[in-house]
Parts: C-alpha cells; sequence; structure tokens
C-alpha cells in the first residue's frame, strides 16, 4: 500500500460511536489511535442522506458524517487522498453473495470483504445460502457442502457490526432446493426436483428450523425467505396428491405459513416478487408490464412482507421505473436488486455490469427508492474469481453515491485492494465478447462456454462462426490485446488474480487456433497438419488446461472452502481426457482404421441460427443425453 495515506485518531476526539470501526479497520489498513500520520477527526452532522465529506488541510483531515456508513467511505477516501463530498439517498445499500453455488467462501475471506465494502460505503450484506449453513438434527443439510456452523455466522455478525455492516440471512424456503430434495430423507417434503411440497406438515418443521438457525445466528431482525422461480409449483407431488389449484393461491398461503414462523421469531421477512409477476401471465415472464395481478391476490400478500425486484437485464431506466410502479400499485415499497455480474464468467464482467446498474440507479432515484442491493450470482457453478468483483462493488458504490468521476474509483480500488489495478481488472473483463447477430442486434459470449467447450464436437465455437464466420479471427484479436494490457500487472493479486486471467486467455487462444487448425487441416485433407496438431499442438493445448486448473486451485482456496471445487476440477481433467481423444482420432484416421472422424462431420450447415444459449456447462460439453 505504497501510496496508502496514514491517519491518525485520538479517542480524546472521536465519537466513541466510531471507536470499533476505526480499530477494526486497523487490523488491515494504517488507520491507527498512536504513531506519526495525518490527523484525522470526525464531525457527525444530522441529514436524511448518507453522507460522506472529506476536508483536508495542512496536517489534518476532517471527515463529516451522518452515519457509520458514511464515516467508513470517509475513512475509504481518506486513505486515498480523495477530498469532497458524497451523498447516497439508499438507506440501505449493500450486496447479496452468493454461497450457495459451490463457492463457499472462507470466514477471513469474508471479513475482508466487510472492512472493503465499508469503505466503498456499504451498510448491508446479504448471504445467500439455499443449503450452505449447518442446521441441528438434520446431518444432511448441507452435506460436503461447506456450509456455515453457527459460530461462523455468530462471528461474522460481530465483525459486520463493528463496521456498520448489517448481515442478513438469504434462504429459500420453497424453490431452489434441489441440493437436499435430491436425498431420501426428504421425500416427504418434494414437490418437484427443485420445490418443495406445500401444505406439508413436515417442509414447515424444516423450514422453522431454518428460520430459528438465522434468528439465533444473526442479530439483524430482518431475513430474505426467497420464494422466486417456482415455476413448477404444484405441478409435480402437489398436483397428484390434490390435483390442480391456481399457483397465486398455492404460493399466497405457502408464504403466510412462512410468514407467522418469522412472527414467531420475531423476524421481518422479505420474498423475491417474481412470482406474482410470473403467474400472472402464460409465458410466466417477469418483466411483463401489462398483465394484471388479481385484486384477491394482491390482498391475500401479507403486509409485513417486503417485496425485492430483481433485475440485472434492462438497459433503459423508464423500464425500471415502470416496474417499480408495478411493485408500488401491489401496495408494497420494493427494495431494487440490481447486479455485479459474476455469472457465467470467470471474472468480474464490467461491460454489463456498467450497462445494467447505471439505468437501475437512475430509475431507483426518480422513483424513490430507498433500498438497493447488487447480487452476485454463481450459476453454472461460481467459477468467476470472486475478488475480481471488487471492481464492481467499488464502481456500483461509486453511482450509488453520485460520484461519477471515474479516476476516484480508480483511485481508491487501487489503493484500498492493493496490489491491484482497476485499469486491468476492466481490460480482464472484455473477455466476454459481444457478438452481432445478423438481424443487427447483439448476443453475448462469455469465454466460459469455449473453455469448456468440447474440442472435438465444437459444439459452442461452430454456433458462434455459423453466426459470423470471422468470429474465431475477431475474437482471437480481442483476447491478444487484452492480454497485452494485463501483462504488467501480472503479480497482481490484492483484488482478482491477474496471473489467474492471463492463464485462461492463453488456454482459450491455443484452443480456438488449435480447434481452427483442425477443422481446416481435415476439410482439405491435410495429412501432414493433422499430424502436427495430434503429436504437437494438443498436447500444448493440454499444458495449457494443466496451467489453468493449477492456478483456478491457488485463486479458489486462497478465499473459498474446499468443497465445490471437484466440479470444477472434473470438467477441467474432461477437457484434458477430450484433447487425448481429439489426438487419438486423429492417428486412427491417418493410420488407416477408421475412414473418417465423424465428429469433425456431424456439423450443421452455416445457414442454420447459432444458439447463445450455451450457459451451462452440460450444453457445450456433449450434444448427448445427460443421465
Amino acid at each position: 500500500m505504497e501510496n496508502i495515506v496514514k491517519l491518525v485518531w485520538s479517542k480524546a476526539g472521536t465519537p466513541p460511536e466510531l471507536f470499533p470501526l476505526l480499530e477494526t479497520l486497523g487490523e488491515e489498513f494504517p488507520v491507527s489511535g498512536s504513531g506519526k500520520g495525518l490527523k484525522v477527526e470526525f464531525k457527525r452532522i444530522n441529514n436524511e442522506e448518507t453522507v460522506s465529506n472529506v476536508i483536508r488541510s495542512k496536517g489534518k483531515v476532517l471527515i463529516e458524517y451522518s452515519s457509520l456508513a458514511g464515516a467508513a467511505r470517509g475513512l475509504g477516501s481518506a486513505l486515498a487522498g480523495i477530498e469532497g463530498r458524497n451523498a447516497t439517498s439508499f438507506t440501505t445499500l449493500g450486496i447479496m453473495l452468493d454461497v450457495s453455488r459451490n463457492m463457499v467462501m472462507k470466514v477471513d475471506a469474508l471479513k475482508r470483504w466487510f472492512r472493503l465494502l465499508a469503505l466503498a460505503g456499504h451498510n448491508t450484506v446479504m448471504l445467500y445460502t439455499e443449503d450452505t449453513y449447518e442446521l441441528e438434527d438434520v446431518p444432511v443439510f448441507g452435506y460436503m457442502r461447506g456450509g456455515y456452523s453457527l459460530e461462523e455466522i455468530r462471528e461474522l455478525d460481530e465483525y459486520a457490526k463493528k463496521l456498520g455492516i448489517e448481515l442478513v440471512g438469504c434462504i429459500q424456503t420453497l424453490g431452489h432446493m434441489e441440493q437436499i430434495l435430491q436425498w431420501s430423507e426428504f421425500n416427504k417434503i418434494r414437490d418437484t426436483r427443485s420445490v418443495m411440497l406445500a401444505d406439508q406438515p413436515e417442509t414447515f418443521e424444516l423450514i422453522e428450523k431454518m428460520i430459528k438457525f438465522w434468528k439465533e445466528a444473526l442479530s439483524s431482525r430482518r431475513i430474505h425467505i426467497g420464494m422466486d422461480e417456482t415455476h413448477d409449483l404444484g405441478r409435480g407431488v402437489f398436483l397428484d396428491r390434490y390435483g390442480y389449484e391456481r399457483g397465486f393461491d398455492i404460493f399466497n398461503r405457502h408464504l403466510q405459513k412462512v410468514n407467522a414462523l418469522c412472527k414467531k421469531y420475531e423476524l421481518q421477512p422479505m420474498i423475491w416478487s417474481d412470482m406474482y409477476f410470473r403467474l400472472s401471465n402464460p409465458q410466466q415472464e417477469y418483466y411483463d408490464l401489462d398483465s394484471p395481478i388479481p385484486d384477491d391476490v394482491r390482498d391475500a400478500i401479507p403486509k409485513n412482507v417486503q417485496l425485492v425486484y430483481w433485475d440485472y437485464y434492462h438497459r433503459d431506466p423508464d423500464f425500471y421505473s415502470a416496474m417499480l410502479r408495478r411493485h408500488r400499485e401491489l401496495g408494497f415499497a420494493p427494495v431494487m436488486a440490481s447486479g455485479i455480474w459474476t455469472w457465467p464468467t470467470f471474472w468480474y464482467d464490467h461491460p454489463r455490469t456498467a450497462a445494467t446498474a447505471a439505468p437501475c440507479i437512475e430509475a431507483c432515484r426518480k422513483e424513490k427508492v430507498r433500498e438497493l442491493i447488487f447480487t452476485m450470482w454463481g450459476d453454472d457453478g461460481a467459477f468467476c474469481n470472486i475478488n475480481s468483483a471488487l471492481a464492481g462493488i467499488f464502481y456500483t458504490a461509486d453511482l450509488a453515491y453520485g460520484e461519477n468521476a471515474a479516476d476516484n474509483t480508480s483511485k481508491r480500488f487501487d489503493v484500498l485492494c492493493a496490489p491491484t489495478s482497476y485499469s486491468s481488472h476492466l481490460a480482464a473483463a472484455e473477455i466476454n465478447f459481444a457478438q452481432m447477430r445478423k438481424d443487427g442486434s447483439s448476443m453475448s459470449v462469455f469465454s466460459s462456454y469455449l473453455v469448456w467447450d468440447d474440442p472435438l464436437m465444437g459444439i459452442a465455437l461452430d454456433g458462434y462462426l455459423r453466426n459470423d464466420p470471422e468470429f474465431d479471427l475477431k475474437f482471437l484479436d480481442s483476447l491478444e490485446e487484452i492480454q497485452c494490457r494485463i501483462l504488467p500487472f501480472i503479480d497482481c493479486d490484492g483484488a482478482g488474480d491477474i496471473e489467474h486471467v492471463s492463464n485462461l486467455i492463453s488456454l482459450l487462444i491455443k484452443k480456438i487456433e488449435m480447434r481452427g487448425a483442425l477443422t481446416s487441416a481435415y476439410e482439405q485433407g491435410d495429412r501432414m497438419a493433422l499430424r502436427e496438431i495430434a503429436v504437437n499442438v494438443i498436447p500444448s493445448v493440454i499444458a495449457a488446461v494443466e496451467e489453468f486448473d493449477v492456478s483456478f486451485r491457488r485463486q479458489w482456496m486462497s478465499y473459498a472452502k474446499p468443497f465445490g471445487i471437484e466440479r470444477i476440477q472434473s470438467r477441467n481433467a474432461a477437457q484434458i481426457a477430450r484433447l487425448q481423444e481429439t489426438a487419438l482420432r486423429i492417428r486412427e484416421f491417418l493410420s488407416g482404421e477408421v475412414e473418417r472422424i465423424e465428429e469433425l462431420e456431424c456439423r450443421l450447415p452455416r445457414s442454420t441460427a447459432s444458439n447463445e444459449h450455451y450457459g451451462r456447462y452440460a450444453l457445450v460439453s456433449s450434444g448427448s443425453c445427460i443421465i
């Protein structure tokens, strides 16, 4: 932290409410109650907004603040040498971190995140835990998932409170429960593969244990009980047992029962709002501005439950405004959940985050929304280098505080997350390629699709080439340019691991070049080129996979529990096996053992439309069925 400002505070002149904050930040940053440095003083001001004002003069700095979050953000600015006033109208500003899709962040790693979140001006953290916490007397709940113990959550809660952060449990009490419903112990509460059986007493016995855990674990009296994306609610065992019933009625009845349990444990619940909109139209479309929600459904929603509107996709502030108004028409002041894009990508996706978060915040200000969180999901395995998302955390916090100076965001990030580089993080974020469709619209190409694309079948790459015959050349040019921009920062790992993303780029380049050479040589009948690919090119790609696998493990183990990494290691091992199979198939063809390589001939014509829904490993690793 060469460029960081050293701050010295005195108990005699500092409000006592700041003592825990300052002492906790002092564990990592040069914020001390003694020694030499810039003297820091504090002044509490009254303001409905969260205000952070840094005024520097000779030998000292004054931080005016209206809340702990404002004071912490002021400290972050002062440490980075930034002056001036920031303010946000959001009374809740924070993140929701997905620790259910295999990556369960270590306690010490979360504590570091809490320190950085506080310095950015956040005051809320939600931990999204489907089954990644331990329930007494339910040993199979979270089995082999790295779940948090009650003691670990209590430790995190106490630490967060010192930093002015409210830690909130974010769980599921209806859908997204496939991880536990796979076990025979839960047969009685299974409606479908992922949805629990409504109206079943055993279902609520389990839910009560979940709610009791979070009541005992956290000091916050708020809890997020989920209930989103229950598309097949009432259409499995429930349908067989009770017959058809309107989804709205099953949903509201279940919510009322879970809400009663929350009241029993003196907790204030919130839910994702999507099902009220989905169930109002045949397509189950969330972002529907027209289909009415019946009055009887609206009236049956418990009035003490908060509705969380999640939207990580739209780029027009008017759309966000319209949906926010629809929530208010239901009688609720919505909590807004935007997104810091960490899915389905190996690295924080800044272009997509910027394109969606900025208009969302603009609309929230217009509609006077008071609570805003940014979700960070881990779809398909949570393989994103999660520390790379710190760049998005600082970026979105600055937007929420009305900070429009990109130089200040860069300075905060570079100093507080050192050793790192904001510019290199944004460069690495461009590994996700925006491809133009033939109709002029754009579609996203995530690098993860191509890393695990089967090397012999080329399902994903062939799809992109059908859409644009020059896609591979354009993507390779982009990757090489990104590699040049990040190489000077190869040793920076204070936030995202730049060496790891460099290994990723090297793998992508070698693999795409190999695939292009393979299809070309086979189509042209160039036997010498095929032999060269089998003998020299494929081994170099295998070596790149192995190097990528090593750095993936290194960065994962630095911040996450070991459970879950086996999924990614299995995928990487499968890549090596399939590359070896590709070389074997070439040798069999060259020796005359087979007349043709069928996998290279089973290709759709170029006129066939490409499929952009390659977002799951299973869809690019094989064309065969999953059993």
